[in-house]
């Protein structure tokens, strides 16, 4: 099989042709045909919707993507290179279906561990956790543990990881799941504007009609197969029938403009009053008893797009091939450097040793505060004489040795 051109790579961030994915069982038999021949092509700067029910191959052509998973046939470039190549893997961002996070801990925490997957120093970190957690809406519960986070601000902490490294390419699985709609709707706000910044964007979802709001093409899979795929308005736009938006009209008006069509052979015309949408509608709701200044215990507001995600003045002398060496070289520097030696303290001088007789009287020498010795026992009686009267035991002790005795 031809793999693509350098000339395609530039145009495209992924590119599939024929992929196949079969799984097999413990006999090396095909078990599951997951995925079957598809062709996808995702170019740079576009929002690519991957479509499909449950089932259909959309997170095993992911996993492929990602190089978590091998082909059994087919070609893959990302990047222009083999998906397994450890050099595009900083400039990918993936926010998987369920967000694997670590319970114990908080919002911070977690950001400054996935910044320190990717090297970067610490004032780089902080600067970006802050300006996510802000983006997200999460900054004011960032000292909660993850555990005790519900679904939707999971959701946010993990895309906020996703975005850590300023990826060129974001793949998001089911982004918006658990969010409500207030966060469906900055989550879709995010991706815009992920894309005016020259990002690409692979997003995959169950619900359509965030999908549509956002993608530029899409493709839609089903039992393995890529069904259908284009732009979004060829594949949405049905050519027979039209749509005429006016202002509201009156009944008088209604009934003319009906006239003029049934004039023109046009006699099936439905007249609705505008609908806006849901989501439109709730949104108004919530921004309304926001400002009135009514308390929530969610998530808050989402603040700006973090500025390094569209503005990479600041980042590119620190992403520098030179500046990686320089920061390298430095690091080796401080482990090789000789540790400087130590002043020797000088030698204690050695105690004189005890004399015989002091250690001797040392010994035999009663101690301070112990109890004194037992009188020695008196000797057996001689025969014929008086026996000594023996000293009576004492009443607890008897008591003691009655109970053991008994």
């Amino acid at each position: 099989m031809v793999a693509p051109t350098p000339a395609d790579d530039h145009e495209h961030t992924i590119r599939c042709a024929r992929l196949s994915k079969v799984f097999k069982d413990f006999w090396l038999r095909d078990r599951v045909k997951a995925v079957d021949g598809i062709d996808l092509d995702v170019r740079r700067g576009e929002v690519f919707g991957l479509l499909g029910p449950n089932g259909s191959g959309k997170s095993t052509t992911i996993k492929m993507i990602l190089g978590l998973l091998h082909p059994s046939s087919g070609v893959i470039s990302v990047f222009g290179k083999n998906p397994r190549d450890v050099s595009i893997k900083n400039d990918i961002g993936y926010l998987p279906e369920d967000s694997y996070l670590y319970r114990f801990l908080n919002a911070r925490e977690t950001l400054d561990y996935y910044g320190k997957l990717f090297h970067q120093d610490r004032r780089k970190r902080q600067n970006r956790i802050d300006m996510l957690l802000e983006m997200v809406g999460l900054d004011k519960v960032q000292r909660r543990p993850i555990g005790e986070y519900s679904k939707g601000m999971q959701r946010r902490i993990g895309l906020a990881q996703a975005l850590i490294n300023d990826p060129k390419l974001l793949i998001l699985d089911e982004p918006t799941t658990g969010m409500d709609p207030i966060g469906t709707r900055q989550i879709k706000d995010l991706i815009l504007h992920l894309k005016d910044s020259g990002k690409t964007v692979l997003l995959c979802s169950h619900l359509l009609s965030d999908v549509e709001d956002v993608t530029d093409r899409a493709a839609i899979m089903f039992g393995g197969k890529v069904r259908r795929s284009g732009d979004m308005d060829e594949l949405l736009t049905r050519h027979d029938e039209t749509t005429l938006t006016t202002p509201a009209l009156t009944d008088a008006e209604t009934e003319k403009m009906l006239a003029l069509l049934g004039q023109a052979g046009v006699h099936d015309v439905k007249v609705k009053q505008g609908r806006q949408r849901l989501e439109s509608l709730f949104l108004e709701i919530v921004e309304n008893a926001q400002r009135t200044g009514v308390a929530t215990a969610g998530a808050g507001n989402a603040g700006q797009v973090a500025a390094f995600l569209t503005d990479h003045t600041g980042d590119a002398a620190d992403t520098s091939p030179d500046a990686e060496k320089q920061r390298a070289a430095r690091v080796l520097d401080d482990l090789i450097a000789p540790t400087p030696a130590a002043t020797p303290e000088p030698p204690k001088p050695a105690a004189p040793a005890p004399a015989a007789d002091d250690v001797l009287a040392d010994l035999t020498s009663p101690t301070p505060g112990a109890a004194p010795a037992s009188p020695p026992r008196p000797a057996a009686p001689a025969s014929g004489s008086t026996p000594t009267p023996a000293t009576p035991r004492p009443k607890a002790d008897q008591d003691v040795l009655d109970d053991l005795m008994g």
